[in-house]
């Protein structure tokens, strides 16, 4: 019920500070009260005590002149703030005249009765006013019968006591509740200064679409979040820059074969009206046009392959890359039947995505195998974690190889090849989405003269599956 009602309309801040001050309340109740209750019960049992000791005193002057009441008279019992009566084992009572009479009840007469014990209670007087009342066995001189003296004191003073004591704990609650609401909406201010710049952060880039990293103060709970929150923040502006750059590379790549494939549409339509092309023109044409739309089709597929590697994220699964490089040869040796393949394999398993990494192994062959000579070799091979295939073709200069890996680079050498600039880059995310490396570099004949081009893939695996399983 209070934590529906704290959770209505209120601010995080705002149920902190009120929890402070219910907490501070029942503190204050509980500990209040118990003060009260322990100080009221002391002072009752102080009160008993000096009753009994001054009725004890008094019954031994009462018992040698019972018709005087021993001498006492109104004077002196108001002096002493007290009312006497005594009271007979049949209940009949004796007074000081001039002094106040009190009720006297069935505990005090069964005192009288008994002759021993004692007795002690909350009553009134004949006006109504609370007294303390105790009651002790009286023996009076020359007479068989049994009494009691009863003996009285207003508790008009332990009573203002007490009440006073109650307004200091009232008041010394008020302000300790006050103050711990205080205490506990700063403190939730300052705590959660954290929460309110990471809601500002996100009503920001809402705004403004700014992924600006925020702040970190601490090591706390607070702060952890904070520097994830800067991670996810970092992690979507790397993400859309590289959505910006595919869209901005993209959209350039698509202008040209789009371009040339409406610039030959146009020549085609316009010689269905004017016949203008020559005898053969337009089935070069449509053969170019047949080959744009190979070229158009691969570039668009990449496109989507890459975009989906970006996003996509499989379950790791057991693989093995000897079976996976296989599978990869096998298509490259179907696009290069006169090329010869030199396969040197070793068992290599590692947790992973079996599609993602056979896409990357066929592109790296695909590669070897378009830029090789028709007669030439193409070697592949393991040492270790890594895996090398080497071509015999015109090679990559060194101020190419940092940049081979990009989305649409194309080299000086490449650019009259066909392709979409986009397998490389397939090759490298893939690779790096299993923590490994790719890299590439001259390659060189058994003799050591220079070949083609030499990529080394390299993978975090091991030789015996049964690894993969170990703690």
């Amino acid at each position: 019920m209070i934590g529906r009602w704290l959770r209505q309309q209120r601010s995080l801040q705002q149920r902190v500070a009120i929890l402070a001050a219910l907490a501070v309340a029942a503190a204050v109740l509980i500990t209040g009260g118990s003060a009260w209750l322990t100080a009221r019960i002391s002072l009752y049992d102080q009160l008993d005590q000096e009753l009994q000791s001054l009725a004890v005193l008094t019954s031994q002057s009462i018992s040698q002149d019972l018709s005087t009441m021993g001498g006492l008279n109104a004077d002196a019992l108001r002096t002493a703030n007290v009312t006497i009566v005594v009271v007979r084992a049949d209940g009949q009572q004796l007074h000081v005249p001039g002094v106040r009479q009190l009720d006297v009840g069935p505990a005090e007469v069964a005192v009288a009765r008994l002759g021993s014990g004692s007795s002690s209670r909350t009553g009134q007087a004949g006006d109504g006013e609370e007294f303390r009342i105790v009651a002790v066995p009286m023996e009076v001189a020359n007479s068989p019968e049994r009494y009691a003296l009863v003996i009285g004191r207003s508790l008009a003073p332990t009573s203002g006591l007490l009440r006073a004591m109650t307004v200091i704990v009232f008041i010394g609650g008020t302000l300790g509740v006050g103050v711990a609401a205080a205490a506990g909406a700063w403190i939730a201010r300052s705590s959660l200064l954290p929460v309110r710049r990471l809601s500002e952060a996100v009503g920001r880039i809402t705004r403004t679409d700014e992924l600006e990293p925020i702040a970190v103060e601490g090591d706390d709970e607070l702060g952890r979040l904070t520097r994830s929150f800067n991670t996810m923040l970092r992690s979507l502006s790397s993400s859309r820059d590289r959505q910006q750059r595919l869209i901005a590379d993209a959209s350039h790549e698509l202008r040209t074969p789009l371009t040339s494939l409406r610039t030959n549409v146009e020549l085609l339509v316009a010689d269905e009206r004017t016949g203008m092309l020559p005898p053969g023109a337009r089935r070069e044409i449509l053969q170019d046009i047949a080959a744009q739309q190979v070229e158009f089709t691969t570039l668009v597929n990449d496109l989507v392959q890459l975009a989906r590697d970006d996003k996509v994220h499989t379950e790791p699964e057991p693989v093995d890359m000897t079976r996976v490089i296989s599978h990869a040869l096998e298509r490259a040796r179907r696009r290069g039947p006169h090329i010869t393949f030199e396969v040197n394999l070793a068992p290599l398993h590692l947790m992973g995505d079996p599609e993602s990494l056979e896409r990357a192994m066929t592109n790296l062959l695909d590669n070897a195998v378009k830029f090789s000579p028709a007669d030439g070799t193409i070697r592949v091979w393991m040492e270790g974690t890594s895996i090398h295939i080497a071509d015999e073709g015109p090679g990559i200069s060194e101020a190419d190889a940092p940049k081979v890996f990009d989305r649409f680079y194309r080299s000086d050498l490449s650019r009259n090849t066909p392709g979409s600039g986009l397998g490389l880059s397939i090759v490298k995310q893939a690779i790096n989405s299993h923590g490994g490396t790719v890299s590439v570099h001259r390659a060189h004949h058994r003799d050591g003269s220079e070949a083609g081009a030499e990529f080394v893939v390299t993978l975090p695996g091991t030789r015996r599956r049964n690894d993969l399983y170990d703690d």
